[in-house]
């Protein structure tokens, strides 16, 4: 498993056209009732939660465990580890991907030993032949590791018993592993997960390291939208976590080790912060009997400590411009709420008059009409919502058309949605569409599930996946002038621009 990804595709769409109409009108008729007769739930006594949600459309199972730690959970020095133990996730067990477990496990000692003392030689200016035997010697123990590796076993084993989509993301708020099984298979997900989660091996950890480097720098550091973003972040943010990339700032990856790593494992995947999801054709009773099974003897342990850090108020706009051989780009955010707080809504609704779909105002405005991009794009709860977050507008602006064009035009359509210029027409269709992409997370047994636990684990119930569709339809024309003029100010803003700069000749 060398590719993550970061968001989740439906699957077996073809055969979810029942399932489709059935999510349509209960969500229509605000029908949680009728869901709920096909869900059932239980906490085992370590606290783990497990959401069963019945759907016989077809003989196949969808399997989620979702645990509630993102890049926002991470300690100093270690950003970038929830996306680093991800990927040890798919390395197997003491008993799946090695040929000898515990002549494996000693080599891994030794080199998470050699590369420890590396890096605090390194910190320490040490001498560079201190420096080229201790990285030998690393690289030794590696090499003995790997003698015992058999790659990719976990993987091969759950396709060779017809899984698919097999995967998993890493956000600032959270972390999924997901994959579908036919339903005659579902004790083996429990088997393999339990094996992953229980005591999971650190196999072949400097090599995905290595793989995550390399995704930082394709995606960051050669990418001028995530440079972007990247230094928008930690500018927008003072204190908050949030500031941090997702896949860690560069020196921290090179500084986490194996123990670093496990710590964070011992400390945040804990039953009680773990939500497991099942969709599709099978029997409560026989989930909750493998459930008690596989899981139940997991220890109890305390519940993972929560972010204390609280963003202090902004004392005025931030700027800064980025100059880069690229083309220009603009993006300004304004400080806003978490998911949990009244206004969230609001702000959703605003987001989805202003940039959602070609009827939208800026799409209308700044690429039909005027034309002054090539994209645009408002949205909120950047860079994620467990936590007071960001409402968003980014701006590729075409040829010709300068930065300072398409920043007045984005105030011109905030200061119109401040003076009350929305009209309920958008505002019902902005809640039409809001549901219909509701109910296109929930057509498949994937997006049921994984839309389900996090519902469960960030909002205490997997009904707030429903129930948030009628926040939205509260929203009234007033509110969305109030939430205009309170959070989209100056004051609260910060404004990012990469501006073209020519390539110097050599």
């Amino acid at each position: 498993m060398k590719q993550r990804i970061h968001r989740v595709q439906s699957m077996f769409a073809g055969i979810a056209l029942l399932a489709i109409m059935a999510l349509g009108a209960m969500a229509n008729a605000q029908d949680i009732d009728a869901l709920a007769e096909r869900v059932t739930e239980f906490t085992l006594d370590n606290g783990l939660h497990v959401i069963v949600i019945e759907r016989p459309v077809a003989p196949i199972a969808t399997f989620v465990t979702f645990v509630n730690v993102g890049g926002a959970d991470e300690p100093v020095n270690n950003t970038g580890v929830a996306h680093i133990f991800e990927h040890m996730a798919f390395k197997g067990s003491r008993t799946i991907g090695t040929s000898d477990w515990q002549a494996e496990l000693a080599a891994l000692d030794k080199m998470d030993a050699a590369y420890t003392a590396w890096l605090e030689a390194g910190y320490n200016d040490a001498p560079a032949a201190e420096l080229n035997a201790l990285w030998q010697e690393f690289e030794h123990w590696q090499e003995q590791a790997g003698l015992h590796i058999q790659s990719e076993e976990f993987s091969q084993i759950i396709e060779r018993e017809g899984g698919v989509g097999l995967n998993a993301f890493t956000s600032a708020d959270g972390t999924g592993y997901f994959y579908s099984l036919p339903q005659n298979k579902a004790e083996l997900w429990f088997y393999l997960e339990s094996e992953r989660f229980r005591d999971p091996v650190f196999r072949e950890f400097y090599v995905e390291k290595d793989v995550i480097m390399e995704e930082r720098r394709m995606r960051t550091d050669s990418n001028p939208q995530g440079r972007l973003l990247e230094e928008f972040l930690s500018v927008a943010y003072s204190a908050h976590p949030y500031r941090n990339p997702v896949v860690g700032w560069a020196s921290d990856i090179q500084a986490t080790t194996i123990a670093d790593t496990r710590r964070f494992f011992e400390t945040y995947y804990v039953p009680s912060n773990m939500t497991v999801a099942i969709a599709g054709d099978v029997d409560p009773d026989e989930m909750r009997r493998l459930a008690e099974q596989y899981f139940g003897d997991m220890p109890a342990a305390s519940h993972p400590p929560s972010v204390k850090t609280v963003e202090p108020p902004q004392r005025g706009e931030r700027r800064f411009v980025i100059e880069d051989q690229s083309q220009p780009l603009f993006i300004a955010g304004y400080k806003t709420v978490a998911a949990d707080h009244p206004d969230a809504a609001a702000l959703e609704m605003l987001s989805q008059i202003l940039s959602a779909g070609r009827t939208s105002r800026l799409y209308r405005r700044m690429v039909q009409d005027e034309p002054l991009a090539l994209g645009v794009q408002a949205l909120t709860g950047f860079p994620g919502s467990r936590f007071p977050s960001l409402f968003v507008t980014f701006a590729v602006p075409n040829m010709g058309v300068p930065l300072v064009e398409i920043e007045r035009v984005l105030e011109e359509e905030i200061d119109k949605a401040k003076a009350g210029d929305i009209t309920q027409q958008e505002l019902d269709r902005a809640v039409t569409n809001a549901r219909a992409g509701v109910v296109r997370g929930l057509n498949s047994n994937m997006g049921l599930a994984l839309n389900l636990a996090q519902a469960h684990a960030q909002h205490g119930s997997w009904r707030e996946a429903f129930t948030y569709l009628d926040d939205l339809e509260e929203v009234t024309l007033s509110d969305l002038q109030r939430v205009a003029r309170d959070y989209l100010i100056k004051s609260n803003r910060t404004v990012g621009v990469v501006t073209n700069v020519a390539a110097t000749g050599s």
